[in-house]
């Protein structure tokens, strides 16, 4: 078995910590697990929510409750809603959300979705 294993294990999210960070405008509740190589959150933007960078990391981002924009960049915006997901590898597009009225997502990241070294 591999060092970086994660061996079977369920998570309930009702005894994870919750972290608040401010946003450009509004905040965000981050609820944190972190494995070998791979961090799963449940995240909350407030109403109003901004991001307050342009993040370059990698995430699969799946929409549980509410909407939001993914905005690039490059000026594309993608309007996500309850059930929907995108995915993005690190450094291949400098993205933020933001949300008129609040959302809740599950996001994951980590090391898989770096590209691969040249």
């Amino acid at each position: 078995m591999s060092d970086n294993a994660i061996l079977f294990q369920t998570i309930d999210w009702r005894t994870i910590s919750k972290t608040i960070y401010p946003g450009e405008t509004g905040t965000t509740t981050w609820q944190t697990c972190q494995f070998p190589g791979i961090r799963i959150r449940i995240v909350e933007y407030s109403p109003g929510y901004l991001a307050d960078h342009w993040c370059q990391k990698g995430h699969i981002v799946h929409c549980l409750e509410g909407e939001f924009v993914s905005e690039l960049q490059n000026g594309e915006a993608s309007v996500l809603t309850s059930g929907m997901t995108y995915i993005v590898s690190d450094d291949a597009s400098s993205h933020r959300s933001r949300t008129e009225n609040g959302v809740k997502l599950l996001i994951i990241d980590g090391d898989f979705l770096r590209p691969p070294s040249a």
